[in-house]
């Protein structure tokens, strides 16, 4: 295959991602937001709505920013089929986020060329189905397990899971950059100790730590110190 048949492959490639991704999340859309309507509907419970708009503002106005800022930072990142995967079938953050940069680390690949686009396709996939499985497994195990789950030693480190995954996977991203992340990861530290209600706001936190990485990279980066 030469080169011009290899960006011919990779375009189609890519337009065929775009057209099932699209296809899947419209009609992920469609099916989540009716399911609730024909629910109200059947037992004729349906919200007014001017309650229903003002209750949709309310979460909107966090939700709408979020979703824009995570789709410009997790796109690049995950590529186009790993965003598909990981906005369709979610746990973004915690999994699939975490999954994709590890086996990009492992295949050598860079982020923007069709080798990291295929590594993130898969890996993302992967995770997809390992996620369902083990969600099928823990719903039948659900009953047996439960003590345990409950257990009053354990409930501490059921808490932590998510904070020790992402202390341990941007440790090693923080030490690669330490000049553009020592700053912008201090100042966020210290507000979530001062202000311990924006522990739970972490994807708002992302907006001002987000550009004050990227003003200190630039300015680095003009200095020439990067």
């Amino acid at each position: 295959m030469n080169e011009k048949q290899r960006e011919q492959f990779l375009e189609d490639y890519s337009k065929g991602l775009h057209r099932l991704g699209r296809f899947l999340l419209i009609t992920a859309v469609i099916l989540l937001v009716s399911v609730p309507f024909l629910v109200g509907a059947f037992n004729g419970v349906m919200p007014e709505l001017s309650g229903f708009l003002a209750g949709f503002a309310k979460v909107g106005i966090i939700y709408i920013p979020v979703a824009i800022v995570e789709f410009l930072v997790y796109t690049p990142m995950l590529g186009v089929g790993g965003s598909y995967i990981s906005f369709l079938t979610g746990n973004v953050t915690n999994m699939k986020i975490p999954c994709a940069m590890n086996a990009r680390d492992m295949a050598g690949t860079t982020v923007g060329t069709p080798e990291n686009e295929i590594i993130s396709t898969i890996s993302t996939a992967t995770s997809g189905i390992v996620t369902t499985l083990v969600i099928v497994v823990g719903v039948l195990l659900i009953a047996p397990l439960q003590p345990i789950l409950q257990s009053e030693t354990l409930l501490p480190a059921f808490n932590n899971v998510v904070p020790a995954l992402f202390g341990a996977l941007g440790m090693k991203y923080f030490a690669k950059s330490l000049k553009i992340a020592a700053i912008p990861l201090g100042l966020m530290t210290l507000l979530c100790i001062f202000v311990p209600s924006m522990i739970n706001q972490t994807s708002l936190l992302m907006l001002p730590a987000g550009g004050l990485a990227l003003g200190i990279g630039f300015v680095l980066f003009k200095k020439g110190k990067l």
